[in-house]
């Protein structure tokens, strides 16, 4: 019974066997009827099925492989998951306008990049500078009070520095004792009788005027008749004393310096302003300037100058600016912003500054051509304002530039440039080695309809040994002089396929060097 058993399954195996083969016969001859040979054609891979076949099924454009928009570079033959980031693969299509850089990216691609665009609109741009700077005294308006002539300072009103003061008020108090005889000269010439007393009161008033007083004092001493020997010092503008150079009791000598005072109506701020937006500042310029310590308070002026001189650490440029400060605000030594409003540009072609891609050397922005497709396009840029760019080559009014997500595209269609240009150099390559000719001899063994068979010799400029090998007709046709057997003298050239065709041939016997020299030239040209 054992045996039995054992035979049986045995047989049960054999079968089984017998049946899978059949069946791995069955389907190979089903295969090779759906899918006929071809010669020399190999089965692709699956991953290269895909690629040549695969389609987006929202667009029904051709897929021309996957990639991760994050790292451009690596393409992907199926889709999938991305092996450096969180997320799927995104699929590249098939340009169907062949346009050099064109990128066809999907909507629902899109919308998963971020892909934000903005027309190309016109309008007026002005130029908006802004630079920090610093309060300090209007040079221009500034008062020097000196002695007049040697004497005593015996009052002082003004005590101390940056003590502010009006137009008229008393500063300080002078005894002057040269004066008195002056004055005393003049009071006893003026009651003498006779033309000759009013000569000599008028050459004493004269020298009077000559040591120094005023006309002010002159006539005070006229209708009081006494002598004035001290004389009261006022501001001769309103602002602060800068500069105190006197004390209660000093001895002061003719032309000293005894006060400075600024005025406070007009202020400067210097301001730093770039070399490279120096051209944008020029005198006469509107302005606003603002301070920290005086938040919400606008004050407007102007550009007095844009002072020679460049920082050789900042490199920025100092524009004298002209403030109007009726309260006295402003103060020396005030950090301010000036905000500089240069001419404005009417009708301006321009865009989103965010739109523009700096590389270096020139200016990009990717233009969206509609149906899902980008192309980058080069730009000439101008002044740059609230955040638009003026364009001044490049692009059109209406168009839609990308503002989001353009660097992505960006590189997409530089590697495809890349693969273009490198493509052009190849099929470039080609026609070259296809131009040049080669020349050997041998020996015919064969002619047909298409095909000439020769026994060749060494051919040095391909590098090639003896062999038999076949060759195409040249498209004239064989000369009528050339038969099997015959011993020939022969030229030839690859064609972009691969293949080498016959441009000049010659039997040995008849072909001196120049003839056959002269057919391979002709040969070439056809």
């Amino acid at each position: 019974m054992r045996t039995k058993k054992i035979v049986a399954a045995l047989v049960a195996a054999g079968v089984l066997g017998a049946s899978g083969v059949g069946l791995y016969w069955i389907g190979m001859q089903q295969g090779m009827k759906l899918t006929p040979p071809t010669a020399g054609a190999t089965q692709p891979a699956a991953g290269n099925a895909q690629q040549g076949a695969g389609a987006d099924s929202e667009t029904g454009k051709k897929v021309l492989y996957w990639h991760d928009p994050m790292v451009p570079g690596h393409k992907f033959d199926k889709p999938g998951p991305s092996p450096f980031m969180d997320m799927q693969l995104v699929p590249v299509y098939a340009n169907d306008s062949g346009d050099e850089g064109t990128i066809s990216i999907s909507p629902r691609v899109q919308q998963n990049l971020g892909i934000r665009t903005a027309e190309v609109i016109r309008g007026n741009l002005a130029l908006a500078v802004e630079a920090v700077g610093s309060v300090a005294y209007n040079e221009r308006d500034v008062a020097l009070v000196q002695a007049r002539s040697n004497g005593f300072v015996e009052r002082l009103y003004v005590r101390a520095p940056l003590d502010p003061v009006k137009k008229g008020q008393p500063l300080a108090q002078l005894y002057v004792p040269d004066w008195v005889a002056a004055q005393e000269e003049y009071l006893v010439a003026r009651q003498m009788d006779g033309a000759a007393g009013g000569a000599l009161a008028d050459a004493a008033k004269q020298r009077m005027r000559l040591v120094g007083m005023t006309d002010d004092l002159i006539r005070r001493i006229e209708s009081s008749g006494k002598v004035q020997p001290r004389l009261t010092i006022v501001a001769p503008i309103g602002g602060v004393v800068s500069e105190l150079s006197v004390r209660e009791g000093m001895t002061v000598m003719s032309g000293a310096p005894l006060f400075r005072i600024n005025g406070l109506g007009k202020i400067w701020v210097h301001a730093d302003v770039p070399e490279n937006l120096s051209a944008q500042v020029r005198p006469g310029n509107p302005v606003e300037a603002r301070t920290p310590s005086l938040s919400g308070t606008v004050f407007k002026g102007k550009v007095g100058a844009i002072l020679p001189e460049v920082d050789a650490a900042t490199r920025t440029l100092k524009a004298r600016v002209e403030l109007a400060n009726p309260a006295g605000q402003l103060v020396p030594g005030m950090f301010a912003t000036v905000s500089f409003t240069s001419a404005s540009r009417e009708d301006a072609l321009m865009v989103p500054t965010e739109a523009v891609i700096q590389t270096g050397t020139r200016s990009v922005v990717i233009v969206a051509e509609g149906d899902g497709k980008f192309a980058p396009v080069g730009v000439e840029t101008g002044m740059e304002a609230k955040g638009r760019t003026e364009i001044r080559k490049g692009l059109e009014a209406g168009q839609k530039v990308v503002v989001s997500g353009q660097f992505l595209i960006d590189s997409e269609a530089s590697l495809k440039g890349t693969a273009t240009r490198m493509g052009e150099a190849s099929a470039a390559d080609a026609d070259k080695a296809a131009s040049a000719a080669h020349r050997g001899e041998g020996k015919v063994e064969s002619i047909d309809q298409e095909e000439i068979t020769l026994s060749h010799g060494p051919i040095p400029s391909l590098q090639w040994g003896e062999m038999t090998m076949g060759f195409k007709l040249p498209a004239s046709g064989l000369p009528g002089n050339i038969a099997v057997g015959d011993t020939v003298a022969f030229a030839i050239r690859q064609t972009r396929d691969g293949m080498f065709e016959i441009t000049s041939i010659e039997p040995l016997s008849s072909a001196s060097g120049q003839s056959v020299k002269g057919n391979d030239q002709a040969g070439a040209r056809k």
